[in-house]
């Protein structure tokens, strides 16, 4: 018996551009990306902590950082990433309970994890600034 092997012509390189990711992958992506930043700027944070509670002299150390635009705009992408952590690590826990598996209910779960996640960094942004 003879078998027929049949090739699939596959690409040669990988064209990043030209993939479209759904929506929950892309949630899921920026879970991973948020909660990778949440602990890199660690050190960050416990600096601040520590200019805030030390002294009155460190605490204007404090609010010469934090009142820097540059500064504000990082924390704001702290503020954001905390908020997506948060909102899609509670739609991961639903998934993990078998909640929303199928598939409108995934994308409409990731479209509101981003939604609610920027409407609270919205909120708490324009309340601390």
């Amino acid at each position: 018996m003879s078998e027929v092997t049949v090739r699939k012509q596959r690409p040669k390189h990988l064209a990043i551009n030209e993939i479209r990711l759904p929506l929950p992958g892309i949630v899921s992506i920026l879970h991973r990306v948020s909660g990778a930043g949440l602990f890199l700027m660690l050190p960050f944070l416990l600096y601040l902590l520590d200019r805030s509670l030390g002294s009155p002299q460190s605490f204007e150390t404090f609010s010469a950082v934090v009142g820097h635009p540059l500064a504000k705009l990082l924390l704001l992408g702290l503020l954001w990433a905390y908020m997506h952590h948060f909102c899609a690590g509670i739609r991961f826990l639903l998934l993990d309970m078998h909640k929303g598996l199928e598939l409108q209910a995934a994308r409409n779960s990731s479209r509101i994890v981003l939604i609610v996640s920027l409407a609270l960094t919205a909120l708490i942004g324009v309340k601390l600034w």
